[in-house]
């Protein structure tokens, strides 16, 4: 065992992942073979964490007890004081600092041998070759969106080579309750797949945002919604743009200080733009554990990996269920048929946009829709937009016709979602 673990004791504070590392056990491959082998392949194995906040804090340190020792952390946000209650890594004298770049330096200082490298920025930054050094990449995010990009980006790499197939662990929190979940892009079922499990929040009438708002996140509601589209029409909102967000609040508060309403800030205003549910530090710590067991085991095979889905809750008592989640043939992502969608051609393409943004499987904000013979309506260019305004008022009937494809985009994503229309009977 001296020889197997280096000389000395280089090895001692490993021991308990020896255990692991250097037996078969019950769950292993039976052509598995244990030892150095394994233990090299562990710590040279690349990995990305995406997202350094509560869950992202919690996954570099279980990462770096776990034996891994080329880490990489992107995450484009600086510390605030809100987050010190549960992200363990900061520190009163790091508010203002890069949160990657602080949580690196933390983990690197306690965990001796660890290289963690931080990137400040955004995902969209990066390139395939930049996600293509990674042997997997691993999500803590607080945004449905930058999941929606990351997994788009990992199953459009996919080539004929298995090097260029990375698997996702994704991890997310809601308050008390959690899930983790291991995806092989191309293979099993995606992000875009599961999208339906993450419903989007109720809609705020905009008459209450207008005319009497009555709490703190209708004021910033009316920001996003109305004061923007009036005052900054033709700008795209980006939610991880500071200046962006510090707008957005500047005039909430103005607006909540007319109607003697108290409570709006600048991290409430983040958690309302971006739909962030405050966390939970015990659930941080449950699902980083679950993602970094998973990493381990994909790493190492030294145990079957998840297949694909755990859900955790914690609110009334501790509860997790795992279930595969079924790949679906029609995902836009990584199907390649188009998504049935049952409509009544008296809507108007106004209000089918509307319910595009409330259906669960769609998630859109200013989506884009053409057909395979013309353009319906165009957001993203403001010359377009004015030559298609006039199809907004328009009922569905009279743009298509039942049976068609409709093809819908939107700036946030790089995928296209595809929907056949069919007319109510």
């Amino acid at each position: 065992m001296t020889a197997m673990n280096g000389s000395g004791r280089g090895r001692e504070k490993w021991k308990y992942l020896d255990n692991v590392l250097t037996k078969a056990g019950p769950f292993t491959d039976p052509e598995w073979v244990p030892g150095q082998e394994t233990i090299d392949f562990l710590e040279c194995s690349k990995i990305l964490v995406v997202g350094a906040g509560g869950l992202g804090c919690e996954i570099l340190k279980d990462l770096a007890l776990s034996g891994f020792k080329d880490i990489h952390v992107i995450d484009m946000d600086t510390i605030d004081v809100s987050n010190l209650n549960r992200q363990f890594l900061f520190r009163q004298a790091d508010v203002g600092k890069s949160k990657a770049e602080v949580a690196s330096a933390f983990v690197e200082k306690r965990v001796k041998g660890v290289k963690i490298t931080p990137f400040n920025g955004r995902i969209q930054e990066k390139d395939a070759d930049y996600y293509m050094q990674f042997k997997m990449v691993i999500c803590g995010l607080d945004s449905v969106e930058a999941r929606r990009w990351i997994n788009d980006m990992l199953v459009g790499m996919v080539g004929e080579t298995e090097e260029s197939l990375k698997p996702l662990i994704d991890g997310g929190t809601e308050g008390f309750k959690g899930q983790a979940r291991v995806i092989l892009p191309t293979i099993t079922s995606c992000i875009e797949c599961q999208l339906d499990m993450h419903a989007p929040r109720a809609a705020v009438p905009l008459c209450t945002l207008a005319t009497i708002p009555r709490q703190p996140e209708h004021c910033i509601e009316w920001a996003h919604i109305i004061a923007w589209e009036e005052e900054r029409k033709g700008d795209t909102l980006d939610t991880d743009d500071p200046e962006h967000i510090t707008w957005l609040y500047q005039k909430a508060l103005s607006r909540a200080q007319d109607f003697n309403i108290t409570g709006v800030t600048y991290s409430r205003t983040q958690g309302v733009i971006k739909n962030i549910i405050p966390a939970i530090a015990s659930t941080n710590a449950i699902i980083a554990a679950s993602c970094c067991n998973e990493a381990f085991k994909i790493a190492t095979n030294t145990n079957p990996y998840l297949n694909n889905y755990m859900m955790y809750s914690g609110d009334d008592s501790v509860y997790t269920y795992t279930f595969e989640h079924e790949k679906k043939d029609d995902c836009p992502v990584c199907g390649n048929l188009a998504k049935d969608m049952e409509v009544d051609g008296k809507w108007t393409l106004r209000e089918f946009i509307d319910k595009l943004a409330e259906r669960p499987e769609a998630q859109v904000k200013k989506p884009d829709l053409r057909t395979n013979e013309k353009t319906l309506y165009v957001q993203s260019i403001l010359g377009l937009e004015e030559q298609t305004r006039s199809n907004l008022d328009k009922k569905l009937s009279q743009l298509v016709d039942d049976g068609e494809e409709v093809a819908v985009t939107d700036h946030a994503f790089q995928f296209t979602l595809r929907f056949r229309l069919l007319f109510k009977r």
